[in-house]
Order: C-alpha cells, then sequence, then structure tokens
C-alpha cells in the first residue's frame, strides 16, 4: 500500500479515509455489494417524497432522485440496477410488509397468507400514494414485469405450497389438483381487494372464505324423516 503523501499546505499526512486498512494490512475482500442502511433509506425516502409532491414515474430520473437523497448516482446503482428494481423496493417499502408463515403449517400458514392480501387492500384504499403508484406501475411494462416476477410469484408460491401441505395433513382431498384449489381460496380475495374496490374487508374475510371453499356451494340437504314418522304421530 502506497504512503499517502503530505498536504502541501501544512506538511501533515492527512488521516486515511474511514474504513481503509491500517499500514501494512491487507484489505478486506468485498463481500457482494457495498450497503448503508442510511443511504439506502434517504434513497427511498426520497422516491417516496418526489411521488408525493405529484412527480409521475415516468419522470423520475436517478439523478433527481439522487439529488433529492443527498446521493451520488453511483450509491443508487451499486444497489440497483435501474428505476424498474428501485422502485419494486419503494413499494414493498410502503405497502405492509410479508407476513411471517410457519412454512409447515396448511390452513393455518393459508389463512395467515390471505389476511396478508386483505392488509393489503386495505392500504390501498386508504393510501393515495400506494393507489396513485400501483394504477401508473400498469402502463410500465418493465416496472410492472419486474412487480410480478419478484413480488406477487413468490407470493403466488408460497400459497401454492401452503395448500400443498393442507393436502398432505389431510386437510384437504387430495384427488384435485393443487392449483386449481389456491386458485378457489386466491379468487374471492382477489376479486374484493382489486376488482371491487368498494367491496367490504371485514376481519373475518379470510375465515369465511376457506370455510365456503371447504364446505362447497351445492345445498345442503333436509334430514330425512324416518318413514312412517308421520303416521306414528297421528
Amino acid at each position: 500500500m502506497q504512503a499517502q503523501a503530505p498536504d502541501e499546505r501544512s506538511g501533515e499526512v492527512p488521516d486515511p479515509p474511514e474504513g481503509a486498512p491500517e499500514p501494512g494490512e491487507e484489505p478486506e475482500p468485498r463481500r457482494g455489494r457495498p450497503r448503508s442502511a442510511a443511504a439506502e433509506r434517504a434513497i427511498l425516502d426520497a422516491v417516496v417524497e418526489l411521488l408525493e409532491a405529484g412527480e409521475p414515474l415516468a419522470a423520475l430520473s436517478i439523478e433527481r432522485i439522487a439529488r433529492t437523497a443527498g446521493v451520488g448516482k453511483a450509491t443508487i446503482y451499486r444497489r440497483w440496477a435501474g428505476k424498474e428494481e428501485l422502485f419494486v423496493d419503494v413499494l414493498r417499502a410502503i405497502e405492509p410488509p410479508e407476513p411471517e408463515v410457519s412454512g409447515t403449517g396448511g390452513l393455518r400458514d393459508l389463512r395467515v397468507l390471505l389476511e396478508s392480501m386483505r392488509t393489503r387492500g386495505l392500504a390501498q384504499r386508504s393510501s393515495v400514494l400506494l393507489h396513485n403508484v400501483f394504477a401508473q406501475m400498469k402502463s410500465h411494462p418493465k416496472l410492472w414485469h419486474e412487480y410480478q416476477c419478484t413480488v406477487i410469484a413468490p407470493r403466488r408460491l408460497a400459497m401454492v405450497a401452503a395448500v400443498r401441505r393442507a393436502v398432505e395433513a389431510g386437510e384437504l382431498r387430495d384427488d384435485t389438483d393443487v392449483e386449481l384449489m389456491d386458485d378457489l381460496f386466491l379468487g374471492p380475495m382477489l376479486v374484493r381487494t382489486i376488482h371491487r374496490p368498494d367491496a367490504p374487508l371485514p376481519e373475518d374475510l379470510a375465515d369465511r372464505i376457506i370455510a365456503l371453499a371447504i364446505e362447497g356451494l351445492a345445498p345442503r340437504r333436509p334430514v330425512a324423516r324416518p318413514a312412517g314418522g308421520a303416521a306414528g304421530r297421528s
């Protein structure tokens, strides 16, 4: 390692940059891209600030975001390959957090995942920012594709896995396609949260969906009366 040159004005050798190895030490190997929680938070907050100020997604440039966050563009590019990946992380930051599931339960985990969908639906209804961002995303194919691949697809896989565990545990029938059963659980919640924004989202909605899917929609058969019962009472 080369010795640092003395400062021409003072004749003193300046201190090494923070985090730099001491003389004679080998630098530590890099472990992936460098991270700074404060820098990342500033960048995410900058995007939210600009969106709340009315800036459309299409108008947000990396340069504008970096200037608002008080960081260099290189700081952003070290963490995200482009705007699409950054915007997806912004959405993750302002949406309700992903639920924690046991990974071993069947219907129990399925209920947790459905409840998470319900709370996200409530958040989109109550947050003008979330509503506007999702509306704009659909007109940006690359951003929508990134969100589908990195957020929606893992959520769907988690639900299918929960349904499969429920089948293995004997909670659901084992003679029906697992993905079709998943659609039967998922469909009503999607309709309520996305396609019918005025539909109620009560706290027991996940439980009701699961119960209805399991019980079926066939009318309940009347209890058969014993033959001759009427005559015996006459």
